[in-house]
């Protein structure tokens, strides 16, 4: 098969290896639903036939020339579809963070000229509706969930005729590696939200050089909670659906510990603030224990407040630790599923402590660097212990380029800084 230029290039990748391979699955009516590659492809084509038959696409690959969808929802397995939906017929999937505040979400309507909305739910369409009078360009508004307000996503699959799917290809065959993949909205922390333009080429650079933190193995389960719109967990979908992995979607942030237990992933990504809630659970727990139990749980952890990566601290150390790691720890590995071979952090700086600790437990973190504007990784810590140091965002990954101007700014080069700003320099 040839290199894939496009990121929706994948699907067809997966349809000739592994056509019953599972590629993403939520729990639907309480059980976990999965969907193969080729239920997946089945409906995204039903989706972009049903799209273009209610009038979206582009009319060339101009930016202007392209109709945006936006979309404000959780992460989930349709997420995923509409976005490869939207991506192989020219459209501009721009994503909304559920928790958008309502002044930047009529903002980012309007200035990239929505012309539909998917939503999760009853609450997010209530949101949409309260801006819905000051933002003229949107046509039609669909929902996740079944709700009075919107058109159901799946009314869209039975809309295309068999003109609508042989034009999907014609759209497919006109967009190159160099166009136009998503507008990103930044947070608006400094002033309005500002339109981060990424093409395939940005993300597709991004994804092949993060192959290699990817940890070894086929069939790998991850799990997935950071949200879908951030750049962070859209890109690193990617890596797992180009390196086979399945994806689940976790209900909620609230079930994340059901959820590791059911799916045992051997792998996901997330933000410190996350991990230090993980680890005041375990710490809450030990401290519960009584006599000899809790004893031996505080031992275990001075233990791992020792530990040093990359570094032997001699033989009575590592009889303790291997020790600690069977009776102690090894309840630790089983709360994250049994399976965890690494977690991956960003977004803020994670404390070494909790690394140091995690890591003498056999978890590995690996904390890595970036922004929405790179795609976003621009350095990580890898899987082997030789190329992982604690307190640092891991060494630049490939293709990349890294300086420090005299003013202590970091200077980003590679194919995975941005095309630019929408409508902005």
């Amino acid at each position: 098969m040839d290199k894939p230029q496009r990121l929706f290039d994948f699907l067809e990748t997966k349809l000739h290896d592994d056509p019953k391979g599972v590629l993403v699955a939520a729990k639907e009516s309480g059980a976990w639903r999965e969907y193969t590659a080729e239920e997946v492809k089945h409906i995204v084509d039903k989706f972009s036939a049903g799209l273009i038959a209610l009038g979206y696409g582009a009319t060339g690959m101009g930016i202007e020339e392209r109709d945006k969808i936006a979309v404000l929802a959780k992460n989930r397995p349709e997420w995923v579809f509409l976005d490869l939906a939207t991506q192989q017929i020219g459209v501009v999937l721009v994503p909304l963070y559920p928790t958008i505040h309502v002044n930047d979400l009529e903002f980012v309507l309007n200035d990239a000229q929505v012309k539909a909305v998917f939503v999760n739910d009853d609450d997010l369409l209530q949101k949409l509706q309260s801006v819905r009078s000051k933002t003229p360009t949107i046509k039609d508004i669909f929902s996740f969930e079944q709700t009075a307000g919107a058109q159901h996503w799946k009314e869209i699959l039975s809309m295309g005729k068999q003109e609508h799917f042989q034009q999907i290809e014609t759209f497919a065959a006109r967009i190159t590696s160099e166009d136009l993949f998503t507008i990103i909205y930044t947070s608006g922390t400094t002033g309005t939200p500002k339109g981060v333009m990424l093409s395939h080429r940005n993300i597709l650079s991004n994804v092949t050089a993060c192959f290699a933190v990817f940890p070894p193995g086929d069939h790998q389960r991850a799990l997935s909670f950071l949200p879908l719109n951030h750049i962070f967990e859209r890109m690193v979908t990617y890596v797992y659906l180009f390196k086979g992995a399945s994806v689940y979607y976790a209900e909620s942030l609230e079930t994340i510990g059901d959820n590791l237990k059911e799916v045992r992933p051997n792998m996901f990504t997330t933000v410190p603030r996350l991990l230090e809630k993980v680890y005041d659970k375990i710490m809450a727990k030990g401290s519960e224990l009584t006599g000899i139990k809790k004893k031996l749980f505080f031992w275990a952890h001075g233990l791992a407040e020792k530990f040093e990566i990359n570094k032997n601290l001699g033989w009575w150390y590592n009889f303790q630790l291997n020790l600690a790691n069977k009776i102690i720890f090894s309840k630790w590995r089983e709360a994250l599923g049994g399976n965890i071979q690494c977690i991956v952090t960003g977004g803020a700086a994670c404390q070494v402590r909790l690394i140091r600790i995690f890591t003498a437990a056999r978890i590995t973190i690996m904390e890595g660097y970036g922004l929405t504007e790179t795609s976003p990784v621009i350095a990580v810590n890898r899987l082997k212990e030789d190329d992982r140091m604690f307190g640092t965002v891991g060494t630049l990954i490939e293709n990349v380029e890294v300086k420090i101007a005299d003013d202590g700014e970091i200077l980003c080069k590679g194919p995975n800084v941005m095309m630019g700003y929408y409508k902005r320099p």
